[in-house]
C-alpha cells in the first residue's frame, strides 16, 4: 500500500500526444496523479472534466496534473478530444504503475468479482514524497478538495 509520507514510486509512461512523462523529471513541482478505471465512462468523464475545469488553478499553484488508466494512448486521445479535456492522460497498459500505487484491486459489482482500477488520487510534494492519498474517491467536489491540498503544501 502506498501511503502519505512514503516516496512516490517513480515511473515513465506514454502520454497521449506522443511524449513520455517521467515522474521524477517533474520535480520540484507538486504532482497530482489521479487513477481512474476507464475512459469515457460516466464517473471517469465527470472526474476528467472536473480536473480540466480546475487545471488553470492547479497550474497557478505550481502543480502538474495527470490522469492514469490502463487505456491505450489512442483511446486517451479520443476521450480528450470528445470531451475537450485539458488534463494530460497517461497510459499504463501493462498495469505496472497501478500495481506499484496499490490501485489494481479486486472489485465486486452485482456479486461478480473482477480486477480493476480503484479510483484514487495521489498528491506528490516537491521532494517526491506522497503528501496526501485519497482512496475510493467520490467524484463530486474531489478536484476542488485536491486543489485545496495543493495550495496547503
Amino acid at each position: 500500500m502506498t501511503d502519505a509520507g512514503q516516496p512516490a514510486p517513480d515511473f515513465t509512461l506514454p502520454q497521449d500526444g506522443g511524449c513520455d512523462i517521467t515522474l521524477s523529471d517533474l520535480r520540484p513541482a507538486p504532482v497530482v496523479l489521479y487513477f481512474y478505471p476507464k475512459d469515457d465512462t460516466p464517473g471517469c468523464t465527470k472526474e476528467a472534466i472536473a480536473f480540466t475545469q480546475q487545471l488553470a488553478a492547479f497550474t497557478a499553484a505550481g502543480a502538474k496534473v495527470f490522469g492514469i488508466s490502463k487505456d491505450p494512448v489512442a483511446k486517451h486521445a479520443k476521450f480528450r478530444t470528445k470531451h475537450d479535456l485539458a488534463v494530460p492522460l497517461l497510459s499504463d497498459e501493462n498495469g505496472d504503475v497501478c500495481e506499484r500505487y496499490g490501485v489494481w484491486v479486486e472489485k465486486n459489482m452485482y456479486g461478480r468479482k473482477y480486477m480493476g482500477i480503484e479510483r484514487a488520487t495521489f498528491l506528490i510534494a516537491a521532494d517526491g514524497t506522497l503528501a496526501r492519498v485519497w482512496r475510493k474517491v467520490k467524484v463530486p467536489g474531489h478536484a476542488e478538495e485536491v486543489l485545496d491540498a495543493v495550495r496547503a503544501l
